[in-house]
């Protein structure tokens, strides 16, 4: 039913792009017998090319992002193939190269369009028992079983189905070879008990004593067209995170991977100069308005340099406007309180509008810190907190940020209880582990215009 939903409306969107490019354009009817053909060779090669990559199957457990970058992907490659074709048959001439184009565009869009909605219609019905993502087969100790069961169901993943782990003996009518490995007994039995149930998936829950003949079980397994699974007992959580990568010639499992890509790093950093340099361009006059209100209302300096810890945990001088009467860093570091009587009248204004922070454009200009990502903390709460949270010192990752994910959403001011910390620690590993350039974007314009932002800002 996607398939040909998406068969359908990529031959419509196709013809009106051609259709709406000639007459609003090159002010003319398109020849219908010329574009409808090609709209309809347009439609059959996106569904070949969906098919043959098989990017339908199991719709139901892949991510949604994964399922819209292959359409995305499959709609370039489409009109590859067209392109290469008229240019083959020498008919390039007949088509507007703009109209290709417009219709490329319009394309895409339809397609990912149409898996969006089916994939939020087939997660709603998921959610709501009216499908079932995948039926499953486990094999293992009851208890286990049982909650392997319970977390599967959250996603839609029915078990049909459990057995426990075959008893494993060597068969006395044959002779032990050295190495050989051990064979269930009853496993031919299992395999078929299985057979009648048309699973998709069966799912081997071994504990330590059951891995010398976990393959042997697979092995028997595989006489049935279904997917064979090994788990862990006691790994879910880690194989929840985990990614099967190739490592050379070998094959490993890779838990935590470096947050961005080089090249991913080179986005941001380019995003980061130019958001800098447009930044002090915008607001330039304040760096001549508010110096000039500190000296005329404290004695002391109009910039304060504190050191705090930046990119792998590498300590940095971050710049602010002097918004307290004392230049507290390192050990001497006390968190700023409501009503602090080291905040000046100025400060408070600085402070409670974050024009304080506008110095750390600098920060960013010379690369120490980044437009968008974890808040960095003096060096005192970093060696406080680091070792009362586990994962806090993964917010070194990446580059601290002017703003983040955690001010958008109000953590930030007082920390002065783990809770807060930790929901604060939350969302930064949350920006770290799903960055995007749009989701910087995204937090930038909430620190332009959220309320939240100014929450707990004193």
């Amino acid at each position: 039913m996607a398939a040909t939903t998406e068969f359908l409306l990529v031959t419509v969107a196709a013809y009106f792009a051609a259709v709406l490019y000639h007459r609003m354009v090159l002010l003319q009817s398109p020849d219908p017998a010329k574009y409808i053909p090609e709209s309809l060779l347009i439609s059959t090669l996106d569904l070949l090319v969906s098919i043959g990559l098989r990017q339908y199957s199991r719709i139901q457990t892949q991510p949604r992002h994964v399922f819209l970058w292959n359409g995305a992907s499959g709609v370039f490659l489409v009109f590859s193939c067209f392109l290469s074709t008229t240019f083959l048959l020498k008919i390039s001439e007949d088509y507007s190269r703009a109209s290709v184009m417009v219709q490329a565009v319009s394309v895409g869009f339809a397609v990912l369009c149409a898996r969006a909605m089916w994939f939020s219609l087939l997660q709603s019905a998921i959610a709501s028992g009216l499908v079932d993502a995948r039926r499953v087969i486990l094999i293992g100790d009851p208890g286990h079983c049982s909650h392997f069961s319970a977390r599967a169901m959250a996603t839609g993943i029915r078990t049909i189905h459990s057995f426990e782990f075959p008893t494993v003996t060597t068969c006395p009518s044959l002779p032990a070879f050295p190495g050989a490995i051990q064979v269930p007994p009853d496993a031919c039995q299992l395999v078929a008990d299985c057979r009648p149930l048309r699973a998709d998936d069966i799912i081997i829950l071994i504990s330590q004593q059951d891995v010398p003949s976990a393959l042997a079980l697979a092995s028997a397994l595989s006489d049935l067209p279904v997917d064979v699974h090994v788990v862990p007992v006691g790994s879910l959580d880690l194989m929840a995170v985990s990614r099967i990568t190739q490592f050379g010639d070998m094959v490993t499992m890779r838990i935590f991977r470096s947050p961005l890509t080089p090249f991913n790093r080179a986005v941001k950093r380019a995003f980061d100069l130019a958001a800098a340099i447009v930044g002090l361009i915008l607001v330039s006059p304040l760096f001549v308005i508010v110096p000039l209100a500190i000296k005329l209302e404290s004695r002391g300096p109009v910039l304060f340099r504190q050191t705090r810890h930046g990119y792998n945990n590498e300590p940095i001088r971050v710049l602010k406007f002097r918004s307290m009467t004392v230049m507290e860093d390192g050990d001497n570091f006390k968190p700023v309180t409501r009503h602090d009587p080291r905040v000046t009248r100025l400060g408070r204004l600085l402070r409670r509008t974050n024009i304080d922070e506008l110095p750390q454009l600098l920060n960013v200009l010379v690369g120490d810190m980044s437009i968008v990502g974890p808040r960095p903390h003096a060096t005192a709460q970093n060696e406080a907190f680091s070792k009362l949270i586990s994962s806090f010192s993964r917010r070194h990752n990446v580059k601290p940020g002017i703003t983040g994910w955690a001010q958008v959403h109000g953590y930030r001011g007082d920390t002065d209880t783990l809770e807060k910390m930790q929901r604060r620690v939350e969302h930064d590993l949350y920006y770290i582990d799903n960055w995007s350039l749009l989701l910087d974007l995204r937090i930038l314009l909430l620190t332009l215009f959220s309320r939240e932002v100014y929450m707990n800002a004193y």
